[in-house]
């Protein structure tokens, strides 16, 4: 007999106590495996797919989208040991839900932890009939569903005795009492990914009004994109929208930007951090860096090149890479070097970390910058993406700007931040030159060391740029 157990939203790591549901994965009525992410979910640090313990048949949803859980509260329930909608329904409606229950499960927190078995495809169970409303026949196999995910309509069900009301529930019925799962009243409609829909609903857009350009009317984002700009809407997605009342609007601190907000107050309200600066002349470093990439191989990005730069100078100068316990009244000096570096997304900064960037070349650190901002710009990182930092690079130069007097990313102890790289009148060699010129700024943790240390980092990171001849000495 099938037993129904209730799988509650896991602690996802690094503090985070809450989550927002962005998109269901499945359905009420349909067979998940073990490790089948069932839901995405935004959390502050990161957009991620969370998978369900068990495998069965889905017999209720907790939690509409856009809807935001605690940690702990009932993400679904699944009849263990159900392989229909017809077996789930005759599951005892008295069966304990327990997170520890006899079924099998991977104890996986999030995709890529725990079990490392491939998970199985996501399985859908049809109705006989393409009619709307008709019941899936008793004891019919499900089957692959190859189109895009598409989101039904929910149905709101009666709530359960403990805990909040699922969205909908099985067995057979819906709770208007027609036969059948929740269906969308006008078709489906098929979309590359659940970032499109949000940018679609984030803007006033309905789907079923655009025609995609994808395979089969895929919906792609640029189809999103190009209807906003046509109807002359705003582009951006935003983590929460903004409320507008007369003579103001008002955006709530959620999400990304909530996050941000809670981090920098704090570490304005712990770290007495000074800034101190230095021009550089950069003409010989953007010349070795032209040399390296032209000899073949994986380009070398600039970034890569301050990247290793840092951990050299760390190397030399450790206390920039600590932290300070308050509660101990220590300074915690680190022997591994995890280099964040900010990133402007569509959901607002973020810090990816490179770990261990102590080890790494200028070429691994290019590929891993490469491949994190990718991620970002996806919404594709994890929390471990995002944590663990010990050292950040701000390179405000792409925005235009000179100089910058940046809010240190606690709980660590420096941040580097870089300006743009232009064309000024210098002095080289005894003569007035045009020389390519950046400025370099050090934010630093006045607790962890004195005005000595950080200049003499700040003065060595300035000579490698000015002479990377004196990085190659340090290698």
């Amino acid at each position: 007999m099938a037993q129904v157990l209730e799988f509650k939203l896991p602690d996802l790591g690094e503090g985070l106590t809450e989550a927002e549901i962005v998109r269901w994965l499945v359905s009420v009525g349909e067979v998940v495996a073990i490790d089948q992410p069932v839901v995405e979910v935004e959390t502050a640090k990161a957009m991620v797919e969370v998978p369900c313990p068990y495998a069965g048949v889905v017999t209720a949803r907790f939690g509409e989208e856009g809807s935001e859980l605690p940690v702990g509260a009932p993400l679904l329930t699944v009849a263990v040991g159900a392989s229909s909608p017809s077996d789930a329904g005759a599951a005892s409606a008295d069966t304990a839900s327990s997170s520890d229950g006899e079924a099998e499960g991977s104890g996986n927190v999030l995709v890529g932890y725990g079990t490392g078995a491939a998970p199985a495809r996501r399985r859908r169970v049809r109705p006989a009939s393409s009619a709307v409303g008709s019941a899936p026949p008793v004891g019919s196999a499900p089957v692959v569903d190859p189109a895009p995910s598409v989101d039904p309509v929910p149905a709101v069900g009666p709530a359960p005795s403990v805990g909040p009301a699922p969205l909908d529930a099985v067995p057979g019925q819906t709770p208007s009492g027609r036969p059948g799962g929740p269906l969308a009243a006008e078709g489906p409609v098929p979309v590359i990914s659940p970032l499109v829909r949000r940018l679609a609903r984030e803007n006033g857009l309905d789907l079923r009004e655009l025609t995609g350009s994808g395979p089969d009317g895929l919906i792609l984002r640029a189809d999103v994109e190009y209807a906003v700009r046509a109807a002359g809407q705003r582009t951006a997605a935003v983590p929460a929208a903004p409320v507008r009342t007369q003579g103001e609007t008002r955006t709530p601190l959620r999400g990304v930007r909530g996050a941000v907000a809670d981090k920098l107050s704090r570490s304005r309200r712990e770290i007495p951090e000074v800034t101190v600066w230095v021009d550089a002349d950069a003409t010989e470093l953007m010349n070795a860096r032209a040399a390296m990439n032209a000899v073949g191989g994986p380009k070398i990005s600039l970034l890569a090149l301050f990247g290793r730069i840092c951990t050299a100078a760390l190397d030399r100068y450790p206390e920039l890479n600590s932290t300070v316990d308050t509660a101990a009244r220590e300074i915690v000096r680190l022997d591994r070097v995890h280099l964040g570096f900010a990133a402007q997304t569509e959901r607002g900064l973020v810090v990816p970390v490179v770990k261990d960037a102590q080890s790494r070349g200028a070429e691994s650190l290019s590929g891993e910058f490469a491949r994190l901002t990718e991620e970002a710009r996806a919404g594709r990182l994890t929390p471990a993406d995002l944590t663990g930092g010990t050292f950040t690079l701000n390179n405000y130069g792409v925005f235009g700007v000179d100089g910058s007097t940046p809010i240190i990313n606690h709980p660590e102890a420096a941040m580097l931040g870089i300006g743009r790289i232009v064309a000024k009148p210098w002095v080289h060699q005894g003569e007035l030159a045009v020389r390519q010129v950046v400025q370099l700024s050090l934010t630093f943790d006045h607790r962890v060391c004195d005005g000595g240390t950080a200049g003499g980092f700040l003065r060595y990171v300035a000579d490698c740029v000015e002479q990377p001849a004196v990085l190659l000495r340090s290698l």
